[in-house]
This record gives structure tokens, C-alpha cells and sequence, in this order.
């Protein structure tokens, strides 16, 4: 797979590749080929055919206007030759197939962003998938994107090196992405088989965005007094959204690596929602624990260069997002059924509470910010020495000490079955009886949590669809 380096290599002396793309969003033939699949969609089913054959007529046109727009955008995407011109045999197929299950393996397989990761790089995509944390049915769903990839993420990649991972920002998009997602991952696509992943991408002006919006008002409601550089933060899209890339990239890559004691994806395992808590909050302070190290390794140096010192400062950066993202929005989003994010955020700020670094006395909300550094690496400890230990344990035995961590920060439902103590039956059959033992809402919000929630879910809602445009 080509590298950053070599990527880059492949456009240079070649703006235009970069420039002819702009204003598309505006174009006629992308609002064209956004209506189309618009309103093709009422007419898809779940799995994405259309088997009533009286809308055939109809999805014939939406789709002859979606060929024609991707042929006349195709120019402005010179480095997507070959995956839109995929595009095209696929959509002719799937008509020509009378609307069956969707099968566009080949233009997915085509479709290689990651080697264009080059700062304000455009693409075109357009696939029949679901979105995640959207719509759970397969659509046709077009999205226009651009590549968010500053010198010193490429600096930052040859040290913490994730050449799957895509970074992006929204131009326009089609109702599957007007929600909360804020990933494009090819497993979503319909296609006949699975093949070799070589690319995931997130898009990190939503989650900049969302992040400022949020955490303005949550810092308003709990009267914390924010440090200067979070507040600059908060004024700032790009600035966040470089913070946000910083993030993900050492975030995405830390489900690969580690002492693992099962799949680090946990993909199509059926287990307890708390250990898919531990796994992303692992990364989370995996990428937190790195930042320190970059803030000490770099701050100790006069001889920095500009990549250099915009690292330094989103390393700094990178913490309080953490932080404040986890502890403000993951907690309370979402229902309590089974919410594994949410748990996570819980957990994050019951344990720098409970170790004196966080306060919320006289109704306001502080922290020692000195403190905060290590009592937040000692969870990333003690998450990592509940999966080396694990390695050596039986699944079942592995998921016990998991809920024991959790637990010994934070308050069970009373009604738990595994608080109690699991029955003889449950720790002596299959795995399945463990995970069905689980309540949906096996560790409530907490007091300071449930009023929170009240006071922000108005604010958290109207995040959705929310693009870097919109903050």
C-alpha cells in the first residue's frame, strides 16, 4: 500500500487535481445525482433491492440520472477514474439486474482513498449502504467529501503509522448522512463478498463541531472554568478538527495493536456491551496516554519545526477532547439500552472524580489540571492489564474481571444479576447465558449524570447531521 510519501508523489505538480473539484457541492449535476438517490430510496427495501416491479420504471430513471451525473462529475475526480467508471458498470448491472440485491464490490474495491490522503483532495462516492448510527437499511447514499490531511498528520503517520485510516470533512451528502454518522466504512456497502479491507474513513468536522457545540454548553451548565487553550478550541473549527484527526488516527490504530485477548475489532462476537466499553475507551486513552508523551517529548526541545510545533500544541489538545468529549456528549447520547459508549464516558468521570482530580462542589464543575495527566493514563493501566491478564484466561473468566474494573468504580443496577452474583447454571453453561444476564442499563446514569442529561439533550439533539459548515 503506498505510503503518505508516496501518495502525495502521485499529484505533485498537479493542483488542479486538488482544485478543479471545488464548487461541486453547488453543481448541477451533483444536485442532480443528490435528488435522484433522494428518491430512490423510498423505494429500496432493507437489503437495498427494489422488488416491487411497478416502481422499476421509476427507479430506472433515478438511476439513469445518477449514471449520468457521476460521468459528467467523473473529470473533476481524476484520481477516482477508475473507481467511478466502476460506479457505472455496477448501477448499469444492478438495472439491468431489475433491482435486486445491490452488489457493488467492484467500484468498492476500486475506491482507494487512502492513497490520496492530501490536504483538501475531493472525492465523489456514492454506494448503496447503510450508515452507521443512521439508517440501519441499505440505500443508495451519496456524499461529497474532502481529505483533511495537514503537514503535521503526515509527520505525526510515519511514527504512529494507520495507512487504513482516511480523514475527512463533509461538503454535501444524501439523508443517510444527515444523523449522527460520522464514519464511512466499506463493510457497510452491499456486495456479494467480503473482501480485504484497505481503508476506513471518519469525519472530523462532524465531530469537531458536534464537540464545540456540546461542550460550550455543558461548560456553561456546570460553570467549569475552561484552561485558555480548550477555550480556543471552542472558537476555532479548523483548530478542532486537527485535534480530532490527531485522535483518531492513534485511536484507530490502537485496535490492531496491544495485548490483545481476542479480536481487537470484536467482529461478530456477541458478548457483554461493557467490554466493547473497555475496548473504545482503551483506544481513547491510549491516544490520550500518546499525547502526553508527545507534549513531554516535544515541549523539552528548542529546535522544533512548524509540523513539529503544531503537534506540540494538538497533543495538548488531543487531552482535554478526550476529556471533554467523553465525559460531556459519549455519557448521555443515546438510549441506556446496552450503551457502550455512554458507559464509557461514565467511567471516565466516576474514576477522576473518585481519585481527586475531578470536583463537582457548590454545584460547579473543576479539575486539577496538573493531576489530571496521570490518573487518567492509570485507567489506560488498568484496562491494559485487565487484557494482559486476560490473554491467559478463559473467555467467560475474562468477562467476570472486566465487570469487576467496572464495578469498582461505578454502581451497578440494583437489579443485576451479575452484581448479585451470577448463578451456578449461568457460570457453568454457555457463553450466551452471561451476555443475556446483562441488563440493558447495567450501570444507570448517576445523580450528577441524570441532571445533565435533562439540561443538555436538547443541545445534544440538535447535533445531528451538524457538518463543520454549521458550527
Amino acid at each position: 500500500m503506498p505510503t503518505t510519501t508516496s501518495a502525495a508523489q502521485a499529484i505533485v505538480g498537479e493542483p488542479e487535481v486538488v482544485e478543479d473539484a471545488r464548487g461541486v457541492e453547488t453543481s448541477p449535476a451533483w444536485l442532480s445525482l443528490k435528488a435522484a438517490a433522494t428518491a430512490l430510496q423510498p423505494l429500496q427495501i432493507k437489503d437495498g433491492s427494489i422488488p416491487d416491479a411497478a416502481a422499476h420504471p421509476q427507479a430506472r430513471e433515478h438511476v439513469a440520472t445518477i449514471i449520468a451525473s457521476i460521468a459528467e462529475l467523473a473529470p473533476l475526480f481524476p484520481h477516482d477514474a477508475a473507481y467511478l467508471e466502476a460506479s457505472i458498470r455496477d448501477f448499469e448491472r444492478w438495472m439491468g439486474e431489475d433491482f435486486g440485491v445491490p452488489d457493488f464490490l467492484d467500484s468498492l474495491v476500486a475506491f482507494q482513498p487512502q492513497q490520496h490522503r492530501v490536504d483538501g483532495i475531493r472525492h465523489l462516492v456514492v454506494f448503496p449502504m447503510y450508515t452507521q448510527n443512521g439508517s440501519s437499511e441499505r440505500h443508495v447514499e451519496a456524499v461529497l467529501v474532502e481529505v483533511i490531511w495537514p503537514d503535521f498528520i503526515a509527520e505525526l503517520e510515519t511514527e504512529y503509522t494507520n495507512k487504513l485510516f482516511v480523514s475527512l470533512r463533509f461538503l454535501d451528502f444524501t439523508p443517510g448522512y444527515d444523523t449522527n454518522s460520522a464514519v464511512l466504512f466499506p463493510e457497510t456497502v452491499a456486495m456479494r463478498e467480503i473482501p480485504s479491507f484497505t481503508w476506513g474513513a471518519i469525519f472530523q468536522d462532524r465531530e469537531a463541531a458536534r464537540y464545540r457545540r456540546v461542550v460550550r454548553a455543558a461548560a456553561e451548565i456546570t460553570k467549569l472554568e475552561l484552561p485558555e487553550d480548550a477555550a480556543r478550541m471552542l472558537d476555532d473549527q479548523e483548530l478542532a478538527e486537527k485535534t480530532f484527526v490527531m485522535w483518531d488516527i492513534i485511536h484507530d490504530r490502537t485496535h490492531m495493536r496491544g495485548d490483545l485477548p481476542f479480536d481487537p475489532f470484536m467482529i461478530k462476537q456477541r458478548m457483554p456491551y461493557f467490554l466493547y466499553s473497555l475496548e473504545e475507551l482503551r483506544c481513547d486513552l491510549t491516544a490520550f496516554r500518546e499525547c502526553v508523551a508527545i507534549q513531554g517529548r516535544l515541549s523539552a526541545r528548542d529546535d522544533l519545526s512548524t509540523a513539529e510545533t503544531e503537534m506540540l500544541e494538538h497533543a495538548k489538545l488531543v487531552q482535554y477532547a478526550v476529556i471533554f468529549d467523553r465525559i460531556f456528549r459519549f455519557a448521555i447520547t443515546g438510549s441506556r439500552v446496552r450503551n457502550y459508549d455512554g458507559l464509557g464516558g461514565q467511567l471516565l468521570f466516576a474514576w477522576l472524580h473518585q481519585r481527586g482530580v475531578l470536583h463537582w462542589t457548590d454545584t460547579a464543575l473543576a479539575f486539577d489540571w496538573e493531576d489530571v495527566p496521570a490518573a487518567v493514563v492509570a485507567l489506560a493501566d488498568a484496562i491494559d492489564e485487565l487484557y494482559w491478564r486476560s490473554i491467559d484466561r478463559p473467555k467467560t473468566a475474562h468477562w467476570l474481571a472486566a465487570y469487576d474494573l467496572v464495578r469498582g468504580t461505578l454502581t451497578p443496577n440494583p437489579a443485576s444479576a451479575w452484581a448479585r452474583g451470577l448463578s451456578d447454571d449461568i457460570l457453568a453453561g454457555p457463553p450466551k447465558g452471561y451476555t443475556d444476564a446483562v441488563m440493558d442499563d447495567e450501570f444507570p446514569l448517576s445523580m450528577f449524570f441524570e441532571a445533565l442529561d435533562k439540561k443538555m439533550k436538547p443541545v445534544i439533539e440538535s447535533t445531528a447531521g451538524i457538518t463543520g459548515a454549521d458550527a
